[in-house]
């Protein structure tokens, strides 16, 4: 990946929980503009943490940064809240389908406006947006989350994260517990949403037969450490990263 046209830069990055727990050992990934980049790997390689250290949601967890640096087109990330960095272009969609389940799906969409503070208008307009790639939701726009499918629930929580106007999404394990056609459909979105409006993503994702399908550019997590990486077309043709990654034939685990 060229580094003239790299707008996240993930450089030599250690995070620690608590005093001594080291869960990510110098791990170096870049994504570049209008690309899905994938970070395959087993329950437990870190890929949640790489994506918590690059929202700065580590905190929460009494995790922090104890070497390298990320950089978000060209500047530091390290002073940054996630609120600033949601203004900022770079939005995550947590692990676990996390909706406001007392709210209605149009409320909880409507949630990603919060920081931006649109006008009612391009509330409209986004609403609109959100609801051409996911005509589910204009459908159950009134139903309160909590009483839709759990594929609904994860097209809420991207549409959410959509509303934000979003340049790069990190999606953690899109398709962890859901049915295959469900997935297929929202990795379809992922796709269209990809050529169409160049929304960037970084996915972490168990299921790497899956994820190198929609992906430009992978890279393979062991233990908190970069194990391999290249194009995605290249990776899905590594015999070895079939038996040891792929898990199109089982539900994935919880990471």
């Amino acid at each position: 990946m060229s580094d003239t046209e790299t707008f996240l830069s993930v450089q030599d990055v250690e995070a620690v929980y608590g005093q001594s727990i080291l869960a990510l050992h110098g791990i170096s990934i870049s994504v570049d503009q209008g690309s899905i980049v994938a970070l395959l790997g087993a329950n437990g390689a870190g890929k949640t943490t790489t994506l918590k250290a690059i929202s700065n949601l580590l905190a929460s967890e009494r995790g922090r940064l104890s070497r390298g640096a990320i950089t978000w087109q060209g500047r530091s990330t390290a002073a940054l809240d996630p609120s600033a960095l949601v203004a900022r272009g770079i939005v995550q969609v947590l692990e676990g389908r996390h909706v406001f389940p007392q709210l209605t799906v149009e409320e909880n969409l409507l949630t990603g406006t919060f920081l931006r503070r649109p006008s009612r208008r391009r509330i409209g307009e986004d609403l609109e947006r959100v609801y051409t790639w996911f005509p589910r939701l204009k459908e159950r726009r009134r139903t309160k989350a909590g009483l839709v499918s759990g594929g609904e629930q994860q097209m809420v929580a991207i549409g959410r994260a959509l509303m934000t106007r979003p340049t790069l999404v990190l999606l953690d394990e899109p398709s962890m517990g859901l049915a295959p056609v469900i997935v297929e459909e929202i990795f379809e979105i992922i796709r269209r949403l990809n050529e169409q409006d160049g929304v960037s993503f970084l996915l972490a994702e168990q299921n790497a037969a899956l994820a190198l399908r929609y992906a430009h550019h992978a890279y393979v997590l062991e233990t908190g450490r970069v194990v391999r990486s290249g194009p995605a077309a290249e990776l899905l043709a590594g015999e070895d990263l079939k038996e040891l990654y792929f898990g199109a034939s089982t539900p994935a685990a919880r990471h």
